[in-house]
C-alpha cells in the first residue's frame, strides 16, 4: 500500500450521510458517478485504486483527467493490490467498518479477487453491496457493458440525432450515470430497510435497463402504434414549434407546446402575422404543417440577435434556451444561486481551481458541498486504515454468530 500528502480534513465532511461509510472500487464513470453522489450528502467515500495505475480514467488523456477530476472529489484514496494477502486481509478489515461497497467492475472479476457479494457479507452482514453491471443476469448477464451498448440495445441510440443520418450517442455518459443514480436509489431502499431487519443485501444498477427504462414511453408507443419513432433531433413529434434554430449570435430552443406559448411567440418575435395563418391555428394545425412552419420561421429568425429574443421570449413565459457550451456554465449565475458550482483543486495541478456541478440534490435542511481535492492514488491509506480500524474496534458488540432472518 502506497500513501501520499493530505489535501483535505475529513472533519470538512458535513451533511445528511455524515455518518456513512462508503468503500468504491469503481472505474471511469458509473462506479466513481454512484460514489460521487454520496460523498457530496457527506459520507465518507474511500476510493480503493490499484498502486501505481489507478482507476484507469486516470490514464485516458484530457477527458479521461476530466472525469477523474469531476466524479472524485470529496474522496480519500486507499491504494490496495487484491492479489497480496496482506492488503486483501486490510481491505477485509475496512469492510468490518463499511456501511456501503460499491464496485463497476466485469461479471465475475469481483468474485474472482475474493471481495464478491457473499465473501464480503460474511465478513459483514450488515453490508449495502451495490453491482454496477452493463445488463441484469439472465440472456443477456455476460455481455460486455458499457455505456455505448446500453445506449444502442435500449433504443435510445435510434431517437438521437437527425433523420437520414447514422445514429449518434448522447454527448455524456448518459446510461453509466443513469445506473449509478438507479443504484444509489436502490442503496437508500437498502439502507431504510436495514434499519428495519439489521441486515444488509445485494443492490444492482444497470445501464442495458436504466437507458430501457427512459425509452419506456418510446416502446408503449411503437406497441400501440406499430410503428417506431425516427431520430428527434432537437425535436419532439408531440409538437409543431419545438426545435433549435439559428440566430445571430448562436442556436436558440423554443417549445411551444400549447395555444397561449403560441399567441406569446408571435408577439415575442414579431411574427403575428402566423398568428392569423390557417396553417397554424391550432397545436393540431402546427403538428400537420411542421415542415412549413419550422422553415418559415428559421428563415424569419435567421438575421434576429439571439440574446434578445432569449429575453423577450423568457418575459413573455415561452420556453426557451440558448444552446450553451460546457464552458458556458463555468461561473453560470443560475447555478452558483443554486449553491451547486463546485470549485476545487486539479489532483495533478494543471490548473489552480476547476468547477463542475455537485449532485443537485437538497432538501429545507440539507444540501450537497464540495470539501475535499481529488485523491492522488493511495493518498489517504494509512490514515484510513488506522481510522477505521479504530471505529470497528469501537463499535458495539453484536453476536457474530447468529443467523440472518
Amino acid at each position: 500500500m502506497s500513501n501520499a500528502t493530505d489535501t483535505g480534513s475529513d472533519n470538512d465532511r458535513i451533511g445528511p450521510l455524515s455518518d456513512l461509510r462508503v468503500l468504491e472500487l469503481g472505474n471511469i464513470v458509473a462506479g466513481p458517478f454512484a460514489s460521487s453522489m454520496l460523498a457530496d450528502l457527506g459520507a465518507d467515500v474511500v476510493k480503493i485504486e490499484r498502486p501505481g495505475d489507478g482507476d484507469s480514467i486516470r490514464s485516458s488523456g484530457e477527458s479521461g483527467d476530466a472525469i477523474f477530476n469531476a466524479l472524485n472529489r470529496n474522496k480519500r484514496s486507499i491504494a490496495i493490490d487484491l492479489k497480496d494477502e496482506d492488503d486483501l486481509a486490510a481491505l477485509y478489515d475496512l469492510v468490518d467498518a463499511a456501511d456501503v461497497f460499491i464496485e463497476n467492475l466485469g461479471r465475475g472479476t469481483p468474485e474472482r479477487l475474493g471481495i464478491g457479494y457473499q465473501t464480503l457479507r460474511e465478513q459483514n452482514s450488515e453490508l449495502i453491496y451495490l453491482s454496477i453491471k452493463g445488463f441484469q443476469e439472465g440472456p443477456y448477464g455476460d455481455y460486455a457493458g458499457m455505456d455505448v451498448v446500453a445506449e444502442a440495445m435500449s433504443g435510445l441510440m435510434s431517437v438521437t440525432g437527425e433523420a437520414s443520418r447514422q445514429p449518434v450517442r448522447v454527448g455524456t455518459s448518459i446510461a453509466d450515470m443513469g445506473a449509478a443514480i438507479y443504484g444509489v436509489f436502490g442503496v437508500m431502499i437498502a439502507l431504510r430497510e436495514r434499519e428495519q431487519t439489521g441486515e444488509g443485501q445485494r443492490v444492482d444498477g444497470t445501464l442495458f435497463e436504466s437507458a430501457a427504462h427512459w425509452m419506456g414511453y418510446w416502446q408503449t408507443y411503437a406497441d400501440k402504434y406499430g410503428r417506431d419513432p425516427e431520430p428527434l433531433g432537437a425535436s419532439h413529434p408531440s409538437w409543431g414549434l419545438y426545435d433549435v434554430f439559428e440566430l445571430n449570435g448562436g442556436w436558440l430552443f423554443v417549445g411551444v407546446t400549447n395555444n397561449r406559448h403560441w399567441d406569446a411567440f408571435c408577439e415575442a418575435a414579431d411574427l403575428s402575422e402566423l398568428r392569423d395563418d390557417e396553417r397554424f391555428k391550432t397545436a393540431a394545425d402546427r403538428r400537420t404543417n411542421k415542415d412549413e412552419l419550422l422553415t418559415i420561421v428559421q428563415e424569419r429568425l435567421r438575421d434576429d440577435d439571439r440574446s434578445t429574443l432569449f429575453k423577450r421570449l423568457t418575459e413573455a413565459n415561452v420556453p426557451a434556451a440558448p444552446v450553451n457550451q460546457p464552458s458556458d456554465l463555468i461561473n453560470d449565475p443560475g447555478l452558483e444561486a443554486a449553491n451547486l458550482l463546485a470549485r476545487f483543486q486539479s489532483n495533478n495541478d494543471v490548473k489552480d481551481e476547476l468547477q463542475t456541478v455537485l449532485t443537485p440534490v437538497s432538501g429545507e435542511r440539507f444540501s450537497p458541498a464540495q470539501y475535499r481535492n481529488p485523491p492522488s492514488i493511495g493518498e489517504h491509506s494509512e490514515e484510513v486504515l488506522a481510522e477505521w480500524t479504530e471505529r470497528t474496534l469501537n463499535a458495539p458488540t453484536t453476536d457474530q454468530n447468529s443467523e440472518p432472518q
